[in-house]
């Protein structure tokens, strides 16, 4: 489809986990004008060090298991709309993510969001043999799974605000999990995070967030705290064990800085995305 609309295209298949940055640079440093992932928000995280604060493009051919990117951008979970869509696309210049965390060898980009607390136990301790048979419905078990136990609680702090939480987001984009709005406000437009944060380590604490979640009225939760932010300083407390995920992978422990490295990629979206 991409040859026929005139492209010229050449497939360039990663060679096992961790190495599509390598790939993309090399081919950038090759001379090619597009770096295009046919992949989930993984291996477009993974290509991330390799394409960031250069010039090249990045566009999204959604193929993955959650692909929230691809349905933030309004492609959905369709490769081949996405790919019919590619000659209106728009080059956009948007800020990246940057975590540090403790057990990540240095600094991690990232492009959608970071989680820290309840999700990021999930991702931690995902079977991908599971994920691979049941996609989305791995990470359902997944969290299910968590709820046996009373969920780690830690320190969060932004702009002299100080919060204890079990779960904190910083999202860069409106969708959570492909299907459901969390972050409300922020778009990839903008140079701030949305942080999202849940207070309370036990189960129960959850039903009415997970009501407001599903009713889309999360931020009139109590104990839930939604706020503009530069960044995120995140410490553990009692637990040494709080995990961290950017972009749905697995990516270290607290304790944590979630940072902006502004204007770090140029990113293809339809030239209508931020105006809704």
């Amino acid at each position: 489809m991409l040859e026929r609309g005139g492209q010229r295209v050449r497939l360039v298949p990663t060679e096992g986990p961790g190495t599509a940055g390598a790939i993309a640079r090399r081919e950038i440093e090759a001379g090619t004008g597009l770096i295009l992932i046919a992949g989930g928000d993984g291996t477009l995280n993974e290509t991330l060090p390799g394409i960031a604060g250069t010039a090249v493009p990045l566009a999204v051919l959604p193929a993955g298991t959650a692909n929230v990117l691809g349905i933030e951008l309004g492609f959905g979970n369709d490769m081949l709309r996405a790919a019919e869509q590619l000659p209106r696309l728009v080059e956009r210049r948007i800020a990246l993510g940057v975590l540090h965390a403790n057990g990540a060898p240095g600094p991690r980009y990232f492009l959608s969001m970071a989680g820290v607390g309840v999700d990021a136990a999930v991702v931690h301790d995902l079977n991908l043999g599971l994920k691979k048979r049941l996609g989305k419905l791995a990470y359902f078990a997944g969290g299910v799974r968590q709820t046996v136990r009373r969920f780690d609680e830690f320190e969060v702090s932004f702009e002299g605000v100080r919060r204890r939480v079990s779960f904190a987001l910083a999202s860069r984009v409106r969708k959570y999990g492909g299907n459901f709005e969390i972050a409300r406000r922020v778009t990839l437009l903008d140079n701030h995070f949305e942080a999202v944060l849940l207070e309370g380590g036990g189960i129960f604490r959850y039903v009415p967030y997970l009501a407001g979640i599903l009713a889309g009225r999360l931020e009139g939760c109590r104990g839930a705290t939604f706020a503009d932010v530069a960044g995120l300083e995140l410490t553990a407390t009692a637990s040494a064990g709080v995990h961290v995920q950017v972009d749905g992978e697995y990516a270290g422990r607290l304790p944590a800085r979630i940072e902006l490295a502004p204007a770090a990629l140029s990113l293809l979206m339809p030239p209508e995305y931020g105006e809704l």
